[in-house]
């Protein structure tokens, strides 16, 4: 089912607030999927999933090899028969304030601060797509 990413169901907003691991896909160079499991946080007021990531990572070296503006991601979560995607145009965010607001919604959702990280920047992925089951 479709749904408007800025404006989400209760419940679809719900399921993105429990605690579940997700996927991430981006885009090889070759166009090939790369899938790996990450943590993901949705803001559907300002518009955008955020993964938090080494700037060393296959995901953000996919994102930067893309052509500016180009780069597309969907993160993906299931329990059962409950599904939610968002798909967007991803962007590498690196500045102090990103990052540090991308960690804080992180330690919210999964109950958890990550260790520190100097090489930490943010996938962030500008939300044009929702999809989900509940």
């Amino acid at each position: 089912m479709a749904l408007d990413p800025l404006n989400p169901t209760p419940e679809y907003l719900a399921f993105w607030r429990e605690r579940h691991v997700c996927t991430l896909t981006t885009l090889r160079p070759d166009g090939t999927p790369h899938v790996v499991p990450v943590g993901v946080t949705y803001d559907p007021e300002a518009g955008v999933a955020r993964v938090i990531s080494s700037r060393h990572s296959k995901k953000i070296r996919n994102v930067l090899a893309a052509a500016p503006g180009t780069a597309r991601a969907a993160v993906c979560q299931m329990q059962g028969k409950r599904w939610a995607t968002l798909e967007g145009h991803a962007v590498i965010r690196t500045e102090e304030a990103a990052v540090a607001e991308a960690v804080a919604r992180y330690a919210e959702r999964y109950q958890r601060t990550p260790s520190p990280n100097p090489d930490r920047v943010v996938l962030e992925i500008r939300l044009d797509r929702a999809m989900g089951r509940g």
